[in-house]
């Protein structure tokens, strides 16, 4: 497919400004991101005449930008979405969420990620960071519905293996352009020594990331403490678990000996405000990392505890909770923010060709409409998006240049309704 989009506002997230011009997009790739007055040059370098455009999108002076990535999820929780809220974490995953999931097989889960991926791009989200219980059922949702999707292992004491893990990374990182898997765990607190260690292990015979979630909880921290005398990031990094990079999710409760290794290491960090804000983990310390040159990464946490995958909400809390944090209303700007949405997402998903709009990335693109209440007057777009923006503007989600969501409609081939009759379906039978 050949797309011309012109007549917009562009934020290539390249640097900090905003230009008046065109994209073009040539099957999965841009070709040409300008003024529309250079654009002679991409003839030259594709030795042509001409191109025959398949679509000519007017975008009416509309923005268009990296698409979000959620940059930590469980897609398939879908089904427990407003399930077993209002509860503390422990009880709320130990009483609640692993007894449902563990009637969940691999083709509920597949219908399950694709109620999910709707859900993404009303939101503007073009990749997602996955955790979950059926790798391989998740990769064949998102290659149906066209969605991006780096997945990460999910072993605990309870499910999934170490041998597991390795196939899943062997397999799924040479299946499709759109699926990419990292090494992973659940977390310390799901997880012996011993399979730690194997985890460690994998890492160094791939020499590959890790990521898991990491002290998001006061008690977790202090559990570990109680069991090896460290806290979980200090405990993980003597196993030699980020000796080649990852990071963490939530990292809510950081000591000093914490935020070291993350910054010696290189580690990203993904916060999740609304879900830690819900389960009353308390507040990320985001004004730290970002002093220390952390990357800081967003995502949504998944549909049971946040329970909206609504990535202008997560931006809107990023800033407003690290604001309320460090009595400091300076804290955290809304460009920053928007950095942490796209391009410290890409890099924390280690998908280097999504995080700005340039000729050769892939062509994860998003239209926020700014012809829409909220966004009027338009003083400071940036601004606009994270404290005024919200999923009636985006107009439309492009994934591997292919619009996947355009003006309140999904694209043909999705059958919306039969995905929301499968979800209830699938409720009906196990909750």
């Amino acid at each position: 497919m050949n797309i011309r989009l012109h007549n917009a506002r562009i934020l290539t997230m390249k640097d900090n400004k905003i230009i008046q011009g065109e994209i073009w997009v040539r099957d999965e790739r841009i070709i040409y991101v300008g003024e529309g007055s250079d654009t002679d040059k991409v003839f030259s370098r594709l030795n042509l005449q001409s191109i025959i455009w398949d679509r000519e999108i007017d975008c009416c002076g509309n923005l268009l930008m990296p698409g979000f990535k959620d940059a930590h999820t469980h897609s398939g929780m879908t089904v427990l979405r407003s399930y077993a809220d209002d509860l503390p974490l422990s009880d709320w995953l130990n009483k609640q969420i692993f007894p449902i999931e563990a009637k969940l097989d691999g083709e509920m889960i597949y219908h399950l990620t694709k109620l999910a991926i709707l859900e993404y791009l009303t939101s503007g989200i073009t990749a997602i960071f996955d955790m979950y219980l059926t790798p391989e059922t998740i990769a064949d949702a998102c290659v149906d519905m066209g969605m991006r999707c780096v997945q990460v292992g999910a072993v605990n004491n309870f499910s999934q293996s170490v041998e597991l893990v390795e196939t899943m990374f062997q397999k799924l990182n040479n299946s499709h352009n759109l699926i990419s898997y990292i090494l992973g765990f659940h977390a310390e607190y799901t997880c012996s020594r011993e399979l730690l260690q194997d985890i460690a292990g994998l890492s160094h015979k791939y020499k590959a990331p890790v990521y898991a979630h990491i002290s998001e909880t006061a008690s977790e921290v202090e559990e570990c403490k109680n069991r090896y005398g460290m806290t979980p990031p200090v405990f993980l990094d003597s196993l030699g678990m980020f000796d080649f990079g990852g990071g963490g999710y939530h990292c809510v409760h950081m000591e000093e000996a914490d935020l070291d290794i993350f910054q010696r290491k290189s580690l990203s960090v993904v916060t999740n405000p609304a879900s830690n804000m819900k389960l009353a983990s308390g507040i990320a310390p985001i004004s730290q990392y970002i002093k220390r040159g952390i990357n800081v990464a967003i995502g949504t946490d998944g549909p049971a505890s946040n329970n909206c995958l609504d990535m202008f909400r997560e931006m809107f809390l990023v800033t407003g909770l690290a604001k309320l944090k460090e009595e400091d209303a300076a804290a955290v700007d809304a460009l920053e923010v928007l950095k942490m949405a796209t391009v410290n997402g890409s890099k924390a998903m280690y998908l280097n060709d999504t995080d700005v709009l340039e000729e050769g990335k892939l062509a994860d693109i998003i239209m926020i409409d700014l012809h829409q209440p909220n966004m009027q007057p338009i003083n400071n777009i940036y601004k606009n998006i994270v404290y005024s923006g919200s999923k009636q503007n985006v107009k439309m989600t492009m994934i591997n240049g292919q619009i996947l969501y355009e003006n309140g409609k999904f694209a043909d081939f999705i059958d919306v309704d039969g995905i929301y009759s499968k979800a209830n379906e699938i409720k009906e039978s196990i909750c």
